[in-house]
This record gives structure tokens, C-alpha cells and sequence, in this order.
């Protein structure tokens, strides 16, 4: 457990933990059951967030990855894990690569997967996969949370183990390349450190490095910590395909720009149409009225005192990015899980009196406008804020490809 609140006579769990039905109702639907282990998280003073982590060794489910038929193509195999929406696995199905696995143990997001990439898709935890299929390429990234800079980073999370369930697939299937995608801290943690050693066991040579998505085509400045594993040579990265208009260099004059967040949403209508994911909220009018009050490049400082939240006030340092708006002509800053709240973070619109939607959020992660999501408003942003990019996603499945020599026309750096 990583936060649990207690009561202080008894230590005990507190009471709401204890008698309400959605704890019944939770346990019902994931199968727990005695021996299993769960993280309960606290996400704000009354909320909080459980999640189902490892299971015993026998369950009451298939564990055996079994599919009658084998995927359409001929290209190189992968097996997806922690697979999300399928931002990396649409990279790798753009490439020409043959999915042969898909797993993510949130619904919402498998329906998603099958909606996009492929209909081999296992919506189980990865633990109660017992055997996996065969493949040239292993890629996926587990839960970031336990490395995470936002929130407490707990040494214990069980999130950060299941890294090694990742590494049980590795094993088994030897795959000739393996990509680990995470959040940046990963590479200065201690389970890094172990990782690398079973890498190396196994046979592989790795290398870990920060890259930023918008270097490769996505209209936001989100950085991301991937590993490559290789059994074949060296593993490289892929060079970028824009460049900082603001450091430009004799290497990388001749690219494109950063892609900006006018070229991604500036083609959308400022009032949201409620279609495809272009959905608005309701705001209040004080929400209104705070909203009007912020401008391009402005965040909560640009409040005026009679509609800054007394807690802002008391806050003097950080949180630059809180109610802020987004520059047209730059590009987004991270998307994650909750774009649709000012307070998380700068996700207003550029000019227009709102938040950006959905489907602005889609696209600023880089999803192409016909993308199928599927789940509620709350799982549907939960699938785009957590996603690979998807054209940084095609942007290593293509350097990987290159790798495997399948006669793709592809450049790479070695960084260090």
C-alpha cells in the first residue's frame, strides 16, 4: 500500500476503507483475492486511487496467450505491453510491423486498441500472462508513477515493479531488440541500475536516454526516458526530425521547426462542436471570469487578487504553469490525464475562454484526427495524458526497423 490513511487509535484502516461497497464491488471485479496485492494512492485529501497489482500464481483466468490465426503481413513481430491506447503500437504498425500481442489491463483503452491497431488484444493484467508469444521486438512502458516527479516518490510502489514482468516477457521471447519507454527520473533510479544488470545477463546491450517528443513531429515539449535493448549491435537512437527554432545549429538548420499548437488545433473551431471528442465543459461563471482574465502565456499570477483562490495567494512559489494558457505559436507543454482542468496545469486554450477538449489534446499528443477513442470523458483523457506520442512513437518503430535491416531507410545517433 503506498498512502493508506489510518485510524490513530487502532492503525487501522479508516472506516471508509473498510464498509464502503465500491471496495466490495472493486474486488469483485479485478478476482482478488487472499494473498493478492493492491496500492490504495492518495491523489488529493479525499481521494484517492486503488489499483490491483500482483496476483497469486493460480487465478481462476486463462494465463496462456493463445490466438488461432497469425497477424496479417509479413513484417517484423512485436509484442506491445502496458500497450495504453496503442500511441507506440500505432508507431509500430505505421512502420510495417506485425502485432502479436497487445496487453493493457484497462478496458477502456483495450476497446481503443482493437478500435486502432489490432484485434490481438490481452485485457488482463500482465502478471496472468503466463507465456508469450514469439517476436523480433518487444516494446512498452510500465506504469510511471513510482518514478514520477509529480506527487511522492514511494521506493516501494509496487508500480515500480512490474518493470520485472516486463523483463519476464524479454526473457522468454529473447526478442533481437526490446524498448522500454518511461518517465525521465527512471534512468537516475535504482531499479534502473537492476534493470540494466538483467539486460545484460540476457544478452542485450542497452542504452537509456532522455529524449523530447517534439524533436520528432509532436507539437509539445514532453520528454521521455527510452531504453533500447539489442542483441543484434549497437543500440542507437533515432535522429530528430525538427529542431528549437530557438537553437539552431549548423547540425540542425536544415530541419523543420518545432511543430506548434496553432499548427496542430488552429484549424478547429474556437466554440467546441461536441462531435468527435471536440467537447467542452460547463464552467462557472467565476471560472469564466478567471478564464477572460488570462493571457497568452499567463498563469494563475495573472488572476487579479478578488479571483485568486486564498490557497494561490498563500502559494507564492512554483506552480508557473497553474491556469495557464498556451502560445499559438509554440509548442504545448505536456499533456497528461487532466488537461481538461486549468488548475493542473497550462491548458487553456490559446484564445479562446476555456480549457482545450479532447480531441485538442488528442491532437497535441499528435494522434491523427481520425484516431477511434473509446471510454468515458474520464478515460478518454486518462488514455490520450498517458500515451506515447504517436509520432515519436513511428519515429522509433522506424529506427528499429532500421535496426533489424528490413530495408528501411533509416539514420541514427549515438548520443554519449
Amino acid at each position: 500500500m503506498t498512502d493508506i490513511p489510518t485510524e490513530a487509535n487502532s492503525g487501522k484502516p479508516r472506516r471508509f476503507f473498510r464498509k464502503r461497497a465500491w471496495v466490495r464491488e472493486f474486488f469483485e471485479k479485478h478476482g482478488i483475492k487472499p494473498g493478492d496485492t493492491i496500492a490504495i494512492e492518495r491523489v488529493s485529501s479525499h481521494r484517492f486511487r486503488v489499483t490491483p497489482f500482483e496476483a497469486k500464481e493460480q487465478r481462476d483466468c486463462p494465463t496462456t496467450f493463445v490466438f488461432r490465426t497469425e497477424p496479417e503481413g509479413d513484417g517484423p513481430r512485436v509484442i506491445e505491453l502496458f500497450a495504453g491506447c496503442g500511441g507506440m503500437a500505432w508507431g509500430f504498425k505505421n512502420t510495417g510491423f506485425r502485432t502479436v500481442l497487445a496487453n493493457e489491463w484497462e478496458r477502456s483503452a483495450c476497446d481503443t486498441l482493437r478500435a486502432n491497431i489490432t484485434d490481438r488484444v490481452l485485457n488482463c493484467a500482465i502478471q496472468e500472462i503466463e507465456k508469450f508469444p514469439e517476436a523480433d521486438v518487444v516494446a512498452g512502458g510500465p506504469p510511471c508513477q513510482g518514478f514520477s516527479n509529480l506527487g511522492d516518490r514511494v521506493p516501494n510502489d509496487p508500480r515500480n515493479q512490474l518493470w520485472r514482468h516486463y523483463f519476464r516477457c524479454v526473457e522468454q521471447v529473447n526478442p533481437k531488440i526490446f524498448v522500454f519507454e518511461n518517465v525521465p527520473p527512471l534512468l537516475n533510479s535504482a531499479e534502473y541500475q537492476e534493470l540494466l544488470k538483467i539486460a545484460q545477463r540476457l544478452g542485450y546491450k542497452v542504452e537509456g536516454r532522455v529524449l523530447n517528443a517534439a524533436d520528432y513531429g509532436v507539437p509539445q515539449t514532453r520528454k521521455r526516458a527510452i531504453v533500447i535493448g539489442s542483441r543484434i549491435g549497437e543500440p542507437l537512437f533515432p535522429l530528430p526530425t525538427h529542431a528549437d527554432p530557438l537553437k539552431s545549429i549548423l547540425l540542425n538548420q536544415h530541419l523543420p521547426r518545432w511543430r506548434t499548437v496553432r499548427d496542430a488545433i488552429g484549424h478547429l473551431p474556437l466554440i467546441p462542436t461536441g462531435e468527435d471528442w471536440h467537447i467542452g465543459r460547463n464552467p462557472t461563471p467565476k471560472s469564466l471570469q478567471r478564464y477572460r482574465c488570462i493571457p497568452a502565456g499567463g498563469n494563475r499570477w495573472s488572476l487579479p487578487p478578488d479571483l485568486m483562490p486564498d490557497c494561490w495567494k498563500r502559494k507564492t512559489k512554483g506552480g508557473t504553469d497553474l491556469f495557464g494558457r498556451l502560445w499559438w505559436d509554440r509548442p504545448s507543454v505536456t499533456i497528461r490525464t487532466e488537461f481538461y482542468k486549468p488548475e493542473k496545469g497550462r491548458y487553456l486554450h490559446p484564445v479562446a475562454h476555456r480549457p482545450i477538449t479532447h480531441l485538442e489534446a488528442a491532437l497535441l499528443q499528435g494522434f491523427p484526427e481520425n484516431f477511434v477513442f473509446c471510454g468515458s470523458r474520464i478515460s478518454v483523457g486518462i488514455q490520450i495524458g498517458n500515451a506515447v506520442p504517436p509520432p515519436f512513437g513511428y519515429a522509433i518503430a522506424q529506427h528499429v526497423a532500421g535496426m533489424l535491416d528490413v530495408g528501411k531507410d533509416t539514420c541514427a545517433l549515438r548520443i554519449g
